[in-house]
């Protein structure tokens, strides 16, 4: 997950400026431009960026890696608009708040793995990876009675090996194509122009739980998608079904696409 994790998820308490900066550096290059990643554009594993949907049907969500103190307002929030989204959490973050995981579950929301511990993937071998991912299952499945299916890799950091394993376990590794960019504390207008003037049929759009201004920005962003017709559904449900190849393809951009 891009920006989501002890260094680049901006809790602004024990960050500093230098180690964020240096996160959504690494973070640019990771979500801007997923040619990079793999050998090549035949051979090269991606997770889901977007759906290729006629509907005006998109999903939001959150990760949760840090902070606490705004969970409960989104809930709220996004249950005034009866919105359900999906919540990427890391098992250490169940550890601490298993409260709040079950009052995401008993609002309806999507509880989805973003790791246990936040590690880097990448560096971590096959092995090391499905005992991290389902660690995080093990922990979210406890509280909410309900396994989970789809895996958000830190940092937003994935190779051929992250991808292979994580669909090994019958689990979509899920990234995003719109990004509030709320981790920097950008103003409200700010978050919100971001993501209205750039979400399309089939967005996942990329917020955290305890970001400064997504509170303040969400019901605004929420209202204007609701008037130009679009409705919000958990990413299980935008996804299309099926294994990878055959029920679907994904094209160079990580766009998942009904196969032909």
């Amino acid at each position: 997950m891009k920006i989501s994790g002890k260094v680049i998820h901006l809790k602004r308490k024990p960050m500093t400026v230098l180690g964020c900066a240096l996160a959504a550096a690494v973070m640019l290059g990771a979500v801007n431009a997923p040619a990079v990643v793999g050998a090549s554009a035949a051979q090269r594993q991606l997770p889901i960026y977007c759906v290729q949907r006629d509907q005006k049907m998109i999903s939001i969500s959150f990760d949760a890696a840090w902070g606490n103190e705004d969970t409960q307002q989104l809930i709220d929030i996004l249950g005034k608009y009866n919105i359900k989204a999906t919540f990427f959490v890391v098992g250490e973050w169940v550890d601490k708040y298993p409260e709040s995981v079950k009052a995401l579950h008993d609002a309806g929301h999507e509880v989805m793995n973003h790791s246990n511990d936040h590690a880097h993937m990448s560096k971590l071998s096959r092995e090391e990876i499905i005992a991290d991912v389902n660690a995080c299952n093990d922990k979210i499945e406890a509280v909410t009675g309900v396994r989970p299916t789809l895996i958000r890799p830190p940092y937003g950091e994935y190779d051929d090996n992250v991808i292979s394993a994580i669909r090994s376990m019958d689990m979509e590794p899920i990234q995003w194509d719109v990004d509030s960019l709320d981790w920097k504390d950008l103003s409200a207008p700010e978050i919100t122009k971001r993501v209205t003037e750039k979400v399309q049929a089939g967005s996942i759009v990329l917020f955290h739980n305890a970001a400064k201004h997504t509170p303040e920005a969400l019901p605004t962003i929420l209202e204007s998608l609701l008037q130009q017709g679009y409705t919000f559904v958990p990413i299980s449900q935008l996804i299309l079904p099926g294994e990878c190849g055959t029920d679907y393809t994904l094209d160079h951009t990580g766009r998942q696409c009904p196969a032909a």
